[in-house]
């Protein structure tokens, strides 16, 4: 049940990457399509599931806290090995980034797939908490010395469309108003184009040949991210009490593999432009099995 659920959602990721290669519909246009849905459709999908979400819901708090534990967690330890094994921030910032950043794309299809719209209401109250502490942690992280100043990081953070649209649609459900003149029906279609694109484009992102290089390190960040951090968040959920459907939510963003995007902030941060191709191109194809695991071992706990 679980392959049958996921495979059509790697297959879109194989088709973006075919399209690409055979240079269809042209090289412009996936540039462009990945940033109209980063900046308009995938922020409409995160407002309307946080405008109608019942985040005064213990629950929700409760995995906020469990998704916060857990990228701390994962982050501390990777600051501890930097000190055995130094490296430096344009290293580090891509291996950090491999192992606390997540396909937010692959996550919401997953969740939708398997959990319906409940499930997306969670997930989103998930990204609200996760998608600003991991920004901040990844810019700490390719700054030497964790040298980025306040005003730095609260710029890049509100600049983030992601974050302005969770911080819209919590402020949204925290006013009672949800979504009215029909705007829930627009936000709806819009949200309906985001998955689909957003899976085409991350298979569009692909960059095999970058797998050549740092493969031990490469191999090294796969394994914490797509099997030590799913492993990490459970051992987290039951100190939060999570019910058996957030415990789901928090593992499914544990096990998935870092988000293309993570390679336009490396780039513009003077981070291993390379290294961060390679980590993203591998973790995206060890994710097609490794996921499907991870949800049959939660499954049968």
């Amino acid at each position: 049940m679980i392959l049958l659920t996921i495979w059509p959602l790697f297959a879109l990721i194989c088709l973006g990457f075919g399209l690409a290669r055979t240079g269809f519909p042209s090289r412009e246009f996936w540039p462009a399509a990945e940033r109209i849905n980063y900046m308009v459709l995938f922020p409409a999908l995160l407002f309307s599931s946080l405008a109608t979400a019942p985040v005064r819901d213990a629950g929700m708090l409760r995995l906020g806290g469990a998704a916060v534990a857990t990228l701390l967690v994962a982050a501390l330890a990777l600051m501890l090995a930097r000190r055995v094994w130094p490296s430096p921030a344009r290293r580090f910032g891509p291996a950090l980034q491999g192992v606390v950043r997540f396909n937010t794309y692959l996550g919401f299809a997953v969740v939708t797939a398997l959990a319906g719209p409940e499930g997306l209401s969670r997930a989103a109250v998930y990204l609200a908490i996760a998608v600003p502490l991991v920004n901040v942690l990844s810019i700490l992280a390719l700054t030497e010395r964790g040298g980025a100043t306040g005003l730095r990081l609260l710029g890049a953070v509100l600049r983030n469309p992601l974050i302005l649209a969770c911080l819209g649609g919590i402020a949204m459900a925290f006013s009672g108003l949800g979504l009215p003149f029909g705007s829930d029906a627009l936000l709806r279609l819009m949200a309906q184009a985001s998955l689909p694109l957003g899976l085409l484009c991350v298979g569009a992102a692909l960059q095999p040949a970058t797998l050549r290089q740092d493969l031990r390190a490469v191999a090294a960040t796969s394994v914490l991210r797509l099997l030590v951090m799913p492993a990490l968040a459970l051992g987290v959920a039951p100190l939060f009490g999570l019910s058996a459907a957030e415990t789901m939510i928090l593992v499914i963003f544990s096990a998935l593999p870092v988000a293309p995007t993570a390679y336009v902030l490396t780039r513009q941060l003077g981070g291993d432009g390379p290294f961060m191709a390679a980590i993203i191109t591998g973790q995206t194809f060890l994710a097609a099995l490794t996921l499907p695991l991870v949800l049959s071992v939660l499954e049968r706990m």
